[in-house]
C-alpha cells in the first residue's frame, strides 16, 4: 500500500509562494487519485486541492486562481504549488490518496495519510 510523505512546508510572508512535495513509497501515485488537505488549530480539516488519476483537478474556493496541484510521475511525486499566500492558509498541510474514485473534498474518500507539513504564513 501506498504511504504519502510531505514536505516543503516552512515560514513564508505574506504574498509569498511554497511548493509542497507529496512522495510516496510502497505504490504508485500515478494509480491513485491524490488531494491535499489542511488543518489549523482547532479547526477541521479541510480539503485544498485535488487531482483524479483521469486528469481531472479539483480546489477548494479558498485556493482557486492561487494554488495548483500537479503530478510528476516519473518522479512519483505529487505537488502543491501555493502562491499569494495569506496569513489563513496557516495551517498543516496533509497529503492524501484514494485507490477509489468517490467525493473529492470528502476526507472519507482517502485510505491513506501522510503525517502532515506545517505551513504558516506571517502578515
Amino acid at each position: 500500500q501506498v504511504q504519502p510523505v510531505e514536505s516543503g512546508g516552512g515560514l513564508v510572508q505574506a504574498g509569498g509562494s511554497l511548493r509542497l512535495s507529496c512522495a510516496a513509497s510502497g505504490g504508485t501515485l500515478s494509480t491513485y487519485q491524490i488531494a491535499w488537505f489542511r488543518q489549523a488549530p482547532g479547526k477541521e480539516r479541510d480539503f485544498v486541492a485535488g487531482t483524479w488519476n483521469g486528469g481531472s483537478r479539483y480546489y477548494a474556493d479558498s485556493a482557486k486562481g492561487r494554488f495548483s496541484i500537479s503530478r510528476d510521475n516519473a518522479k512519483n511525486t505529487v505537488f502543491l504549488e501555493m502562491n499569494r499566500l495569506k496569513p489563513e492558509d496557516t495551517a498543516v498541510y496533509y497529503c492524501a490518496a484514494a485507490r477509489w474514485y468517490g467525493d473529492y473534498y470528502d476526507a472519507r474518500t482517502y485510505n491513506y495519510w501522510g503525517q502532515g507539513t506545517q505551513v504558516t504564513v506571517s502578515s
